[in-house]
């Protein structure tokens, strides 16, 4: 697997799509072992791709993107500045509070990142804030997108490690409030530093303030919904889907009324691309997990990481180091599928929850679209901007460290991510 793993780096660093990039050097370990029958890595992406449990992933996409064509967005942006219109850092702090409420809607970082530079980029620069760090608040912000649920990587960690996808859903409210809270302290320090105003400068009346929760209450309640959903056992993690597609159509036709025939042929198009492109990632690393499970690649790894530490924090932080340096290079969605079957199994083995290793997994995996040399998000926002990256990563330090230590006091205190989960779904 040495062989296939240098060739898939050679691969992404010559700027090969990632999906061919997986299957070409997934192919590899078949030429290196005659003895495969060459129908294998065909059979493999079949069967891939009729995973039943995987349904969810389409499923929340078509609902997401019928969300955000619903008029949702702009009156959640209505609610955040609201919120946190009046803190230090003016719109950099709204940006935040409109990724947290986003969370529920489009459950990708990267689409999340996108939007958000295109609607408060230009508006946040012009308002005196640097360039870098306006690209770097608008990009690590979107972290707390594919935490709070919906978010696609739970999905794809839960399906492929046969996880409580429910309890991957309540497990990410916590964590990403404590994100969403280090990085409004890193900016409010920032903010005090360089004296920028804040967004309000007026208190908010209590008429304005419930117009502004008026708004943005359907999303809000659309997490709510998935939970108590799970909890009650009404619907499955992929039925629960499809009630997602048919609430984000009734929010878009009969509540908002704004879902008309182009929107919706929007949205239909969108998805269309969003899945296809997903599902076709997924399918196709079929080919490399079949070679990292037949060279026992898992059993490689516990053996190599057991001998140096059985204490599952230690080597949970270990494995969330690698994902971080992993995440450089890799995308998140393609580190959450090709790792999982590794590292999972070896922290299930030293008695570690899950839940607590997957959300500390996402996250690790997550930074990564933030940052230099292949983070997705960062090249969205900054090449929206208009931003140099060494603009951007010299005013995303702080930021960068806010996020890395949640990170770590994640893996230092399970009780922050498996409370939710153990107070609506019972312990493990």
């Amino acid at each position: 697997m040495l062989l296939v793993a240098i060739a898939f780096l050679v691969l992404m660093l010559m700027g090969m799509p990632v999906a061919f990039a997986i299957a070409i050097s997934g192919m590899l370990f078949f030429l290196q072992n005659p003895d495969l029958p060459i129908t294998i890595p065909v059979q493999v992406t079949i069967s891939q791709t009729q995973n039943f449990a995987l349904l969810a992933v389409p499923l929340f996409i078509i609902a997401g993107n019928f969300l955000n064509h619903s008029g949702i967005t702009a009156r959640l942006l209505t609610l955040a500045s609201v919120l946190t219109g009046r803190l230090r850092g003016g719109l950099a702090q709204v940006s935040l509070t409109l990724s947290a409420l986003m969370g529920g809607v489009s459950g990708s970082a990267i689409a999340d990142a996108a939007m958000q530079a295109r609607m408060l980029g230009r508006e946040m620069i012009a308002r005196g804030m640097p360039r870098g760090f306006t690209a770097g608040i608008l990009s690590f912000g979107s972290i707390l997108t594919p935490i709070i649920p919906p978010g696609i990587g739970m999905i794809l960690y839960g399906s492929i490690g046969q996880v409580s996808i429910g309890r991957m859903f309540a497990a990410g409210f916590l964590p990403a409030a404590l994100l969403w809270i280090a990085l409004g302290v890193a900016t409010a320090i920032m903010a005090r530093r360089h004296g920028w105003p804040p967004e309000r400068t007026h208190r908010v009346s209590a008429a304005e303030a419930l117009r502004a929760l008026r708004g943005g209450i359907w999303a809000l309640l659309f997490p709510v919904f998935l939970l108590v959903g799970l909890r009650l056992g009404v619907f499955t993690p992929w039925e629960i889907g499809a009630f997602a597609v048919v609430y984000a159509v009734f929010i878009g036709l009969v509540v908002h009324r704004e879902l008309g025939r182009k929107p919706f042929l929007q949205a239909l198009e969108g998805s269309l691309s969003d899945v296809g492109a997903v599902m076709f990632l997924i399918a196709l690393s079929a080919i490399f997990t079949y070679g990292i499970v037949y060279d026992q690649v898992p059993d490689q790894v516990s053996q190599l990481l057991t001998g140096l530490t059985e204490n599952p924090q230690l080597v949970m932080a270990m494995v969330a180091l690698f994902v971080l340096a992993a995440g450089f290079f890799v995308d998140a969605t393609v580190l959450i599928i090709m790792l999982t079957p590794i590292f999972l199994p070896l922290l299930r083995e030293l008695g570690a929850d899950p839940v607590h290793f997957g959300i500390v997994f996402i996250v690790a995996a997550t930074i990564g679209n933030f940052t230099p040399p292949v983070g997705a998000a960062m090249y969205a926002v900054c090449s929206i901007l208009r931003v140099p990256l060494g603009e951007y990563s010299r005013a995303s330090i702080p930021l960068f460290l806010a996020v890395a230590g949640v990170a770590l006091l994640l893996i230092l205190l399970p009780g922050a991510v498996l409370f939710v989960p153990n107070l609506i779904f019972g312990p493990a």
